[in-house]
């Protein structure tokens, strides 16, 4: 069984780690951990105790769970804040009206990702103002605002990570503590760099959230939830397959505190975020491959992609430049079109046409620009690639 087989054309990535278009490459010790997996039954339970351990040992989080994508672990994730080792309030969710549910975050992290947190029945309160984008102010949203909205339905905070994010993690951190109110941080995109898998995991934040897939290279249906023990539980038995006898069920300690529960949760709101056995397995293999990498070849080996690229269109009479913020980072080629007269909308839609698909980052076509993001893209896909450019750029 291939693509050609069920009539679907294969692309050229020039994109990134987009889900749309399928995610990284997968790396080696991934499949082969994949395929070893499957040829052996397992206890789901004891897996994802025995994976927890090892999160914890390469992160230094207390605990860690593997999920089917960073979505699902914020979901997760904020259905262990409202619910904690409660059976009945994992058996209500997402309905949440009867006990603390609303979780605070900045006006300006809002995004269509986080309907995953809303999925788990949190009510979002905003807090702060888009004054630099609506253009009416400098300011960006300021950790008393955060502070003003705490009330007694307050259960925790939403913190989504970048460097540009505002007010500064470590103010948060201090409040929430000062409230004694959990940090759900979204990190789905935040490697490289890989030393951010350790110290974000260590920060403060009582959950953070990454993709397994991107450049980890685990299967792209798969996320990593990293922080408390007892949120950890709390997530993966709102996942578990619960049919069991509760006469029999006897969950392994490492993972869920058994004393700590009301009762016997059944089937919780995760159930259909199952996370296959081959899957686990992939993710850490791939894991340890990543943070045993050197972080500078992964920047040296895109560089060179981008270089055949740049010395191959260097003739086209368009500009062309780099987006590079060193060493621990994925290094982009801009293409300015909107320079050469040209319209980047029409450029990119060029491309999606070409006999084989290419598709660049269109995250500055407002700008005029087609920026190349190689860490989807192999040698094989060179030379089309070029062939594809040169056709779009010179007609």
């Amino acid at each position: 069984m291939n693509y050609d087989s069920i009539n679907t054309p294969t692309i050229i990535n020039a994109c990134g780690t987009v889900t749309r278009l399928g995610g990284a490459p997968i790396r080696q010790s991934a499949l082969d951990a994949y395929r070893s997996a499957s040829d052996y039954s397992v206890s789901i339970e004891q897996l994802h105790a025995s994976a927890s351990t090892r999160l914890a040992e390469l992160s230094g989080a207390q605990a860690g769970l593997i999920t089917s994508g960073a979505a699902a672990a914020l979901t997760l994730g904020t259905a262990a804040i409202l619910a904690g080792y409660d059976a009945a309030k994992m058996d209500a969710l997402p309905h949440a009206d009867e006990f603390a549910n609303e979780m605070i975050i900045a006006r300006e992290h809002r995004s269509g990702y986080d309907h995953a947190i809303r999925a788990a029945g949190a009510r979002l309160v905003e807090v702060g103002l888009n004054e630099q984008i609506s253009g009416a102010g400098v300011r960006r949203v300021e950790t008393w605002e955060y502070e003003a909205a705490i009330n007694e339905n307050t259960a925790g905070i939403v913190y989504v990570i970048q460097n540009s994010s505002r007010p500064a993690l470590s103010e948060i951190i201090t409040l929430a503590e000062q409230h004694d109110l959990p940090i759900i941080a979204d990190a789905a995109g935040e490697l490289p760099p890989h030393d951010n898998f350790k110290k974000l995991a260590t920060c403060g934040v009582d959950l953070v959230a990454f993709s397994g897939g991107k450049v980890i290279g685990g299967p792209q249906a798969t996320g990593i939830l990293l922080g408390d023990k007892d949120l950890i539980a709390s997530s993966a038995l709102q996942m578990l397959d619960m049919d069991d006898h509760p006469q029999l069920w006897d969950p392994p300690a490492s993972l869920i505190n058994k004393s700590k529960l009301t009762g016997m949760p059944r089937h919780g709101l995760g159930r259909g975020m199952k996370v296959a056995k081959e899957e686990v397995l992939a993710v850490l293999a791939a894991l340890e491959e990543f943070l045993n990498e050197n972080p500078e070849d992964l920047h040296s080996n895109c560089m060179d992609i981008l270089r055949q690229i740049e010395s191959s269109i260097s003739d086209c009479g368009i500009i062309l430049s780099y987006q590079d913020n060193g060493p621990a980072s994925i290094p982009r080629l801009l293409i300015d079109v909107a320079e050469a007269g040209m319209d980047a909308f029409d450029v990119c839609r060029n491309l999606r046409n070409q006999s084989t698909p290419i598709y660049i980052n269109h995250g500055l076509l407002d700008d005029g620009l087609l920026m190349i993001h190689p860490v989807a893209l192999r040698q094989r896909d060179i030379e089309p690639l070029v062939a594809g450019l040169r056709s779009a750029l010179v007609s």
